[in-house]
């Protein structure tokens, strides 16, 4: 991936963000108390993730998808259950959004996300099995965006 792919990514990812934020709210469920709570604490749940992620990420962090040449493999808090817990704290944080406003052009915006979040994290997920040697163990037994359920 180069970095203009990955900015592109970068761009795409906020623009839809936004866009959740301030489209109207629909009326695909009703929006009273138990939507508005259930998504607003969705919300916190998912931007805590990603603050929390973007921490034990500690320098190897970076807004690209492109890893960085003195990063480190992280694999333990909750890397230890999934791959990219930023995205997946996006992701969270944006179905609450969804929930909260009850539209279709919401889930649609939601679904897109997760396809901008999947490129991103498909092409990280290339360059990190190059660069760390432990990557590919770790990534059939750890899930992309959600853990996955213990094999027998």
């Amino acid at each position: 991936m180069t970095p203009s792919t990955g900015w592109a990514l970068v761009g795409a990812q906020l623009g839809l963000l936004a866009a959740l934020i301030v489209l109207p709210a629909g009326e695909l469920w009703g929006r009273g108390v138990l939507a508005l709570g259930f998504g607003g604490t969705l919300i916190v749940l998912g931007i805590l993730l990603v603050v929390a992620a973007g921490f034990r990420l500690g320098p190897s962090l970076t807004p690209l998808p492109i890893p960085k040449d003195d990063g480190v493999l992280v694999t333990e808090g909750f890397f230890r259950y999934v791959r990219h817990p930023i995205y997946s704290g996006v992701l969270l944080a944006a179905l609450g959004i969804v929930i909260a406003q009850a539209s279709l052009a919401h889930i649609v915006g939601w679904l897109f996300l997760l396809g901008v979040l999947t490129l991103k994290a498909v092409g990280e997920e290339r360059m990190l099995a190059e660069k760390y040697e432990g990557y590919a163990l770790y990534s059939d037994t750890t899930g992309r965006f959600f853990p996955r359920r213990a094999r027998r």
